[in-house]
């Protein structure tokens, strides 16, 4: 038998009252149906879709452009946080840009974007690139600089060299960082593509689900992609920054888990 905490049941109970009250305000006739629809002319749109196959098309598209984003972000962006925690000339030259472009929202680049790069796919990635980039390098720079030197002269005065200070002193006291900056940047890696796939012209994704439903004025297939959205996010903290929660920072005692709340 498979228990289920009562963490989990209040989250569900959160749902249960969300989705009573949005089948009274549907049924309210405050908004026509079509505007508001119910939870079973939303959940039949989403059958039809999952039937069809195409919403497996779209979600796949999306994923990707985001892991492929998440993945340029972080080639650029983690040798930029640990060289800006580590030298402070490095700390200079990178903290004026990323204090100008970081409140800049990545959707405001779309347009620059489709002139350099044209519309498409290739211009949705970068988009996702660089929204997730700037959580990244902030989050991993805080936490090289959080790490006490006396860790470091330590490890060196017990004969560690430098690439054992790295991987057995840097990554792990600044773990809790990257891994804050990890759920940051696929946050809004998240937001730029749905946005980035409204605007750049790709011919597949949610973001172009939802464009071309509110086409058609069909609400109830925007909001069931909208859930979609919801639920791949929710999946993905499950099953994926849960687990290295709990193989990483909990397990070393750095943090305490969730699921063990009650």
């Amino acid at each position: 038998m498979i228990l289920i905490s009562g963490r989990t049941w209040r989250g569900f109970y959160g749902l249960l009252v969300f989705a009573c009250a949005w089948e009274l305000f549907s049924r309210s006739g405050i908004f026509p149906v079509g505007i508001v629809p119910s939870l079973e002319t939303i959940g039949l749109a989403l059958v039809i879709m999952i039937r069809d196959g195409s919403i497996a098309v779209h979600i796949a598209y999306t994923v990707g452009r985001v892991l492929l984003g998440l993945a340029i972000a972080s080639v650029v962006s983690v040798p930029i946080g640990i060289f800006m925690g580590r030298v402070w000339f490095v700390e200079r030259f990178f903290k004026g840009p990323l204090s100008v472009l970081m409140p800049v929202p990545s959707l405001a680049w779309v347009p620059v974007f489709i002139l350099w790069f044209g519309v498409g796919n290739r211009t949705t990635v970068l988009v996702v690139a660089y929204a997730a980039a700037f959580p990244m390098v902030y989050n991993i720079w805080l936490g090289v600089r959080s790490i006490k030197p006396l860790w470091i002269r330590s490890a060196i005065g017990m004969g560690a060299n430098a690439t054992t200070v790295f991987l057995r002193v840097v990554v792990p006291a600044s773990l809790p960082f990257i891994l804050v900056g990890l759920r940051q940047s696929f946050g809004r890696a998240w937001i730029a593509v749905i946005g980035a796939e409204l605007l750049a012209g790709t011919d597949y994704g949610l973001g172009r689900l939802i464009f071309e439903a509110k086409e058609w004025l069909s609400t109830d297939v925007m909001l069931a992609a909208i859930g979609v959205i919801g639920v791949v996010g929710l999946i993905t903290e499950k099953l994926v920054f849960a687990k290295i929660d709990r193989h990483t920072i909990v397990r070393w005692g750095m943090a305490g888990s969730a699921d063990t709340a009650n």
